[in-house]
């Protein structure tokens, strides 16, 4: 099989790529705009690899995305516009990438013989949950323009499953974290002020709850539902390990070795959904189960950032 990885030199997408390469003996072809959050030192040493090609260029570009699914088996979409702050700003990005960049890439396996289309989504689709979890037939009820647009690219692809029967499947998780993160993420924004002795802008009060899961084990989960998932049907991964952001940040600053006193509440961001949580029955019945826990997630995070 040759899988289309798009948005395949960010964060969860390099790792991705590179869990395919290590594990499997699928060949991969990486598509990547390399905006500010894409980077090919996220693909470095394979760029001598058999298995893998690597294009620049952009999931918006019609021509380009016709002739790379032409040539796939599969297509995992990874390419989005992904940090809240940055839609708070201005939602004119998001829009343009996680919602038309997606209606381009449906409309390309539209019109060829694809054999699956895994779509990346977020938990914070759902909105927020004082308790409980989001279960996949759960209503949509997005709280800030970046979750918003992938609600959108969520339904959009949904519907061309129904109306033309392109092979979608979709996975939500939750809050990844491990490495080759864009450093404007908490943890890796965390670890790198931490270990400079700056401070710690944490939102609010700090109560604000997510539920973390290791990337290495987000993309065992979107391979297993690549091969065995069910087309039409949307998986939720989520790790079970929920952690208000306070206690994140003590972690890492007890991990790291720095002081408490580096830690600075500040004003709450617009539409901070207090907590995600959600439901796994359906991807633990694929034989899928989470295997790092948070400690060991983080340690190799560390690792990996001050190294």
């Amino acid at each position: 099989m040759r899988v289309l990885v798009t948005g395949g030199a960010g964060f969860i997408g390099s790792n991705f790529v590179r869990f395919l390469l290590e594990n499997t003996s699928e060949e991969v072809l990486t598509l990547d705009a390399l905006t500010y959050a894409g980077s090919k030192s996220n693909l470095k040493g394979l760029e001598s690899a058999d298995r893998h090609t690597f294009v620049e260029g952009d999931i918006r570009d019609e021509d380009l995305v016709s002739d790379l699914i032409g040539d796939a088996d599969a297509v995992v979409n990874f390419a989005a516009e992904s940090h809240v702050d940055r839609s708070v700003q201005s939602s004119k990005p998001f829009v343009s990438t996680n919602v038309e960049g997606t209606r381009t890439l449906l409309d390309a396996a539209r019109n060829h013989d694809l054999e699956r289309f895994v779509q990346i989504s977020t938990d914070e689709v759902y909105g927020e949950i004082e308790s409980g979890t989001f279960e996949e037939s759960d209503p949509l009820e997005p709280r800030n323009p970046y979750a918003a647009t992938k609600a959108a690219a969520d339904l959009l692809a949904r519907s061309y499953f129904v109306t033309h029967d392109v092979p979608v499947l979709i996975t939500r998780s939750s809050n990844n974290f491990g490495p080759r993160q864009h450093a404007e993420k908490l943890i890796p924004k965390f670890i790198e002020r931490a270990r400079d002795g700056r401070s710690l802008p944490v939102y609010g009060d700090g109560s604000n709850v997510r539920e973390w899961l290791y990337v290495e084990d987000n993309c065992r989960a979107i391979d297993r539902v690549l091969r065995d998932g069910v087309v039409g049907d949307i998986y939720n991964v989520g790790s079970g390990i929920e952690k208000q952001n306070i206690e994140v940040t003590k972690e890492i600053i007890r991990t790291v070795g720095a002081s408490e006193h580096l830690i600075e509440f500040v004003p709450d961001r617009a539409g901070h959904d207090q907590r995600y949580a959600l439901d796994t029955t359906k991807i633990e019945a694929l034989g899928w189960n989470p295997r790092v826990t948070f400690e060991e997630g983080l340690e190799r995070t560390l690792n990996y950032y001050l190294e």
